[in-house]
């Protein structure tokens, strides 16, 4: 029996030989002596008997055994040699009583190298087994920024937490995030992994019978994805055919990790014509057609945020008086958002607008299973197909209101006051440091965070001894200030200069057009990317309101740089940039890419200050920080 199933494993070695050769890649085990030559290993760590997956049992850690065994593990010698007569033996042990005695190996990258078993890993791996007992011995390396480096780190601490050395990740951050999603104590126990174990089986079953194994991710980052739509409390209770069922409403979601840039940042609205037929005029519509939701975080008396969107929300009833209607609700939270969806739409609503991040992943089980509903969410950098995102190029116009303060600063010192260090925020205060520069080289920007526990705005200025601040960009009515824009602070009194304005009026209109005219569905045709609409001043969605201190020379100066930015003759984030250690971040003569000013982790060199960690923030800025913090993102 055994001479017999050993001329089946050689004809699959042989075969595995000569396809390798034909393809000019080595025919032999991969050795980890060799690939260890490239490597600067840190330390190793002895984990002990451990059962490994076979799959991840790749080579042999010296070049002994190596010509023994085809790249497959497969043997390539003859059957009548020593080592088939041993190979033989091993494998007729395991059809009466299997093979028990563990193999020792090394662990390098998640990857098994074998020290001693090359002939047990070869048989056992010919009857499809799924793992072996091992002894191992982990080659940790240096940590670097390569990403494999950075993605092989998360995975340590993923197996130090779960105990699961099964569960493999091509996404920055997303071990951090399954953990977090399962919710359970770490380290875990053995229900835990036990439960978990079951739910990765059957999701990794329907997902490989939905196509899953035609898409370039890992089960894990597809089962992390998955996760984010629906909570683990209901995956455990999931058949089989609602596995498939709701993988296939997810397929979007899937889809959108292949991409190695998830996201499409849409700069410009398209134009759209707007088209009436001669019977329109002559009988106009008094039917509401549409009804749009706007989802509030917080009320408009607690929140100038809240109290701007919803001057769009006016805006937008006044210019669609016969084509919309809107309703909104505050106080919109994770905990509420599903139940309010669900409210919304029961009303008629069929366009919803979130109006906060903190929104976005848990309406993702609503979105996936209610595809007629438009969903937006207003926030950055979101990869998630079936949600899209927007948000506006304020940089530009803090570049201008950099260089208004830059100018009239006398003793060159600004203070800019941040909220969320989040996406976009950074871009904001960096293009603020950077218009100052540009017409004042000596400026220096001070920053202060008002998230901050230790936030003190008339200590920081006094301490600085700084007259201009650039601070918030709206005041609500409700508390009425005149800290708001960029203003110059003097004898306690504040005396405004210049307020940049999110036009969120024009913005909603734009895409309300959009929307009604077919061109929203149309944008992603054929693509796998989420959509973000980021758009600025050429869009009209972003503008700057002068007072009558500003100087006309200044003014003047200030208009012909806001029309050069509109039509893009001048890019905020041009020629070298440096940060603060003095590291360039942009090159002399080059304009830096969207996407590099959006996932902004660094402040530029005329930056006095830091980017605060989560746990120097107050409470109430913490979840959104987690969400989108730019702490948060550098490990995704």
């Amino acid at each position: 029996m055994g001479e017999l199933i050993y001329l089946e494993a050689l004809r699959r070695g042989r075969k595995e030989q000569r396809k390798c050769l034909q393809k000019g890649r080595s025919p032999y085990l991969p050795v980890l002596d060799e690939i260890l030559t490239q490597q600067n290993i840190l330390t190793e760590q002895n984990l002990g008997l451990i059962d490994i997956p076979l799959e991840h049992v790749v080579g042999t850690s010296t070049r002994g055994r190596t010509y023994a065994f085809a790249a497959n593990f497969m043997p390539i010698l003859d059957e009548q040699s020593e080592f088939g007569c041993k190979w033989e033996a091993l494998a007729n042990a395991q059809l009466s009583e299997g093979i028990r005695d563990p193999i020792r190996v090394y662990e390098f990258m998640n990857r098994f190298y074998v020290i001693e078993g090359n002939k047990r890993v070869s048989v056992l791996k010919f009857f499809d087994a799924d793992k072996i007992s091992a002894y191992v011995i982990r080659k940790i390396p240096a940590q670097t920024e390569d990403v494999d480096i950075r993605l092989y780190y998360e995975f340590m601490k993923f197996y130090e937490a779960t105990g699961l050395n099964t569960v493999e990740f091509t996404r920055l951050g997303y071990a951090n995030k399954l953990i977090d999603y399962i919710g359970a104590e770490t380290p875990w126990n053995d229900r835990t992994r036990e439960d978990f174990r079951g739910v990765h089986f059957y999701f990794a079953r329907a997902y490989a019978q939905c196509g899953g194994k035609h898409l370039p991710i890992t089960i894990g980052d597809a089962l992390t994805a998955f996760l984010k739509v629906y909570s683990y409390d209901d995956v455990l209770k999931m058949t089989p055919q609602e596995y498939a069922e709701n993988i296939s409403k997810c397929w979007k979601e899937f889809v959108v990790l292949t991409e190695t840039k998830s996201v499409d940042l849409v700069l410009d609205p398209k134009e759209v014509a707007e088209r009436k037929s001669l019977f329109s005029y002559l009988i106009p519509s008094s039917t509401k057609k549409y009804t749009v939701a706007f989802l509030y975080p917080k009320t408009i008396e607690e929140s100038t945020w809240t109290y701007a969107h919803d001057l769009g929300r006016s805006y937008l009833e006044d210019v669609f008086t016969d084509q919309i209607q809107t309703i909104c609700v505050d106080k919109v939270n994770a905990d509420n958002i599903e139940e309010v969806l669900e409210d919304v739409v029961q009303k008629g609503a069929s366009i919803v607008f979130e109006v906060g991040v903190e929104m976005m992943e848990p309406s993702l089980k609503f979105a996936v299973e209610h595809p007629e509903v438009t969903i937006l969410n207003c926030s950055l950098n979101e990869p998630h197909k079936n949600i899209r995102t927007y948000y506006a190029r304020m940089y530009e116009a803090k570049f201008i209101s950099g260089m208004i303060a830059g100018a009239m600063a006398e003793n060159d010192k600004i203070a800019y006051v941040a909220d969320y260090p989040i996406y976009g925020m950074i871009a904001n205060i960096n293009a603020f440091a950077l218009g100052a520069a540009t017409v004042n080289p000596r400026a220096r920007v001070y920053l202060d965070w008002s998230t901050r526990k230790d936030y003190d705005l008339d200590r920081f200025l006094n301490m600085n001894d700084i007259q201009y601040v650039s601070n918030q960009d709206l005041i609500s009515p409700i508390n009425p200030s005149r800290e708001y824009g960029l203003y110059k602070y003097e004898n306690g009194e504040a005396t405004n200069i210049l307020m940049p304005i999110w036009n969120w009026g024009i913005y909603y209109e734009k895409l309300i057009h959009g929307i009604l005219a077919g061109t929203y569905k149309t944008e992603d045709e054929g693509e796998a990317k989420a959509i973000n609409y980021w758009w600025g001043m050429s869009a009209g969605v972003i503008d700057l309101v002068y007072s009558k201190h500003v100087p006309s020379g200044v003014k003047r100066l200030a208009e012909h740089m806001k029309y050069d930015i509109s039509v893009g003759e001048v890019y905020p984030f041009f020629g070298e940039i440096r940060a603060q250690d003095g590291t360039i971040k942009n090159k002399e003569g080059e304009v830096m890419s969207p996407e590099d000013i959006m996932k902004m982790d660094y402040l530029v060199e005329n930056v006095e200050g830091d980017i605060p960690t989560i746990d120097l923030l107050k409470d109430q800025a913490k979840l959104i920080v987690e969400l989108k913090g730019v702490e948060e993102a550098k490990e995704e």
